[in-house]
């Protein structure tokens, strides 16, 4: 057995890129088949058992770095495998959350935001990462902190806005504090501890604040499923019937994005909205439409109430009787602003009435 561990620790040695690079596609694999919703309490223990686990690893070096730290002979032999141990879990915990932003963002608002959560999901994986310091590290760890009170708040309150960010923001704040707090017990340089963990701690915070302000962040757990544009809307036992004129080989499109519009048309936009049970919120249908010289003008915000539980999200539509010819466009937003999802219309208004007017229909 011995000679097993010895050989696997050589092979680790002259392949430590290739084993690393497998160790985090094995975790972000293993997280893709096993995501569950975000309010799944045995995942939300997973997270904080793998926080708790990284975190106090973290602990360990910052204070090994001050002085001795005495450790087991039992815990010395894990403790050779913490790189391992470390990354696999920072790139499992990156790899979740980056999974439920992209779920949550809209493609317009939050692209740059979920860009950089894959960005930092890779670097994770990089040499000169990995031996840059503990800067680096405390900043990937204090992202997953924070991400984590950020997808658990607004699953225990019940709706997302300003008051759950900031509630994270501070729980998040709060951790960072009462671990420096730990630390100077044991150590004397409190600067060094300043900048080792509380500047890249705060940085971080900073930067996840100036993206809220400028409505980058995804609102989680909130994600649009379905929306598009119809000729009418009817509910039938408990399913909403769709009518549309869509060509059939325009499958990329949803409902009539190429709205032709006879007399007394009124256009329907229909949502289907993801959110965890026990929710209750509102969102925001903000029309828009394009002027040929003042570019997109606001025209209607239309609330509408959802709330969660039914594993295909909730459906919910609005109707729009005043219109002309010309481009549209509605975002679904939260009511702090952030969007959540964005969908065109192109209207053209026709004098004639079809005979026999046929439809296609969906059934959500």
């Amino acid at each position: 057995m011995a000679g097993l561990k010895q050989r696997l620790l050589e092979y680790y040695e002259k392949n430590e890129t290739k084993v690393d690079i497998g160790f985090f596609l094995g975790g972000f694999v293993f997280d893709i088949f096993t995501l569950s919703s975000i309010d799944d309490p045995l995942s939300i223990l997973q997270q904080v058992i793998y926080l708790g686990v990284l975190g106090t690893i973290l602990y360990l070096e910052i204070l090994g770095a001050h002085q001795p730290v005495k450790r087991s002979p039992r815990f010395e032999k894990l403790w050779q495998y913490r790189q391992l141990i470390f990354h696999f879990l920072l790139g499992s915990l990156l790899s979740v959350y980056s999974l439920f932003y992209l779920k949550s963002a809209s493609f317009f608002s939050s692209i740059i935001f979920v860009v950089l959560m894959m960005g930092l999901m890779v670097a994770n994986e990089l040499k000169s990462v990995q031996k840059s310091g503990m800067n680096i590290k405390v900043g990937l760890y204090v992202i997953c902190v924070f991400s984590f009170f950020s997808m658990l708040i607004p699953v225990l309150l019940g709706f997302v806005g300003l008051v759950p960010f900031v509630l994270a923001f501070l729980l998040t704040g709060l951790c960072i504090a009462a671990v420096l707090h730990q630390l100077r017990k044991r150590v004397r340089d409190s600067q060094a501890l300043l900048r080792g963990l509380g500047a890249p701690g705060a940085g971080v915070l900073a930067l996840f604040l100036v993206f809220y302000l400028l409505g980058w962040i995804p609102p989680v757990p909130l994600s649009v499923q379905n929306m598009g544009f119809y000729h009418s809307i009817e509910k039938t036992q408990g399913h909403y019937l769709l009518s549309h004129e869509r060509p059939w080989w325009k499958f990329w499109r949803t409902g009539d994005q190429e709205f032709r519009a006879e007399p007394g048309d009124k256009i329907h936009f229909f949502a289907q909205i993801y959110s965890p049970s026990r929710f209750s919120d509102s969102v925001i249908l903000h029309w828009f439409f394009k002027d040929p010289k003042q570019g997109w003008l606001s025209t209607d915000r239309i609330p509408m109430k959802i709330s969660g539980g039914r594993e295909l999200g909730y459906r919910g539509y609005s109707v729009k009787q005043n219109y002309s010819d010309g481009e549209y466009r509605v975002s679904v937003e939260t009511t702090d602003g952030r969007e959540i999802g964005r969908i065109y219309l192109a209207v053209t208004k026709s004098e004639e009435i079809t005979p026999n007017r046929a439809f296609q229909k969906d059934l959500f």
